[in-house]
């Protein structure tokens, strides 16, 4: 495989295969990706307004902190509830939201361009939570702070999600520990471990496990519920995608399999 990017392979549409690149080849992609490109400028722009409006540097260290310790739940919060509610598919105005954010990357986990969040959700939900955080503990210069927090950590999250995707075994024990439970989450029950570098909060839910033998194989796990009857009564997903919902990934179905063996037949 090639060392750059320079690899048609590697394209699936306009989107990367995260499982067939290799780590120097996710340094590039992610790098150059225009949504972390955008974050990397406005974790910037955040420094420089929270200079501009210096809160003092036990109001600053206070905000990171907060950030960081609230910020775990947060995700948490939204990834089980809300990304993985069976509520924005049913109506039409949020169906393209989640089929966005979320179902598509169920559907395809591999793929880059659905694995990471669009800014139009996540720097508004970012603002939202940490900013009056930030504000409350030292005004303007604090509220910046804990923006700019905020977004870092998500370059982090993101960072570690394609690692967890990615076509590549990490050399440290922790990290390997964190892919495989962030695998499980994709490939046998979507009904746990919704952290992503740490399930601490998992573990405080129940929502915790280690291992496939720890609990029976979803069948929505691909769908997240969102399967052919539920796309009869609320079609705009399906409509959206021009397709009916998939409950595996095309690589892992008979059909394609016995396609593939009769073009190497050939």
């Amino acid at each position: 495989m090639s060392g750059t990017l320079n690899n048609a392979s590697l394209k699936t549409g306009r989107s990367f295969d995260l499982g067939k690149m290799n780590l120097r080849q996710l340094w590039v992609a992610y790098l150059t990706y225009p949504t972390i490109l955008l974050y990397f400028a406005l974790i910037v722009a955040s420094i420089a307004v929270a200079t501009h409006f210096f809160a003092g540097w036990g109001a600053t260290l206070v905000s990171i902190v907060a950030v960081i310790l609230v910020y775990p739940l947060v995700w948490y919060l939204l990834h089980r509830y809300v990304l993985h509610g069976r509520v924005l598919y049913k109506m039409k105005w949020t169906a393209s939201l989640w089929k966005r954010i979320h179902f598509d990357h169920h559907q395809d986990p591999h793929l880059l361009d659905v694995l990471f969040g669009a800014p139009v959700t996540t720097l508004p939900t970012i603002a939202i939570i940490t900013c009056p955080i930030g504000y409350l503990i030292g005004g303007i210069g604090a509220s910046a702070t804990a923006f700019g927090t905020g977004v870092t950590i998500t370059c982090i999250y993101e960072f570690f999600h394609c690692i967890q995707h990615l076509n590549y075994k990490p050399r440290s024990a922790w990290i390997q520990r964190m892919k495989a439970r962030h695998v499980l989450h994709h490939f046998h029950d979507e009904d746990g471990n919704f952290g992503i570098t740490s399930f601490v909060v998992d573990r405080l839910f129940g929502s915790y496990y280690k291992d496939a033998k720890a609990r029976p194989r979803s069948p929505t796990v691909f769908n997240l519920g969102y399967d052919i009857k539920e796309a009869k009564i609320y079609p705009w997903v399906m409509d959206l995608t021009g397709s009916p919902p998939r409950d595996r990934p095309d690589g892992a179905r008979p059909d394609a399999k016995a396609a593939r063996g009769t073009r190497h037949a050939a």
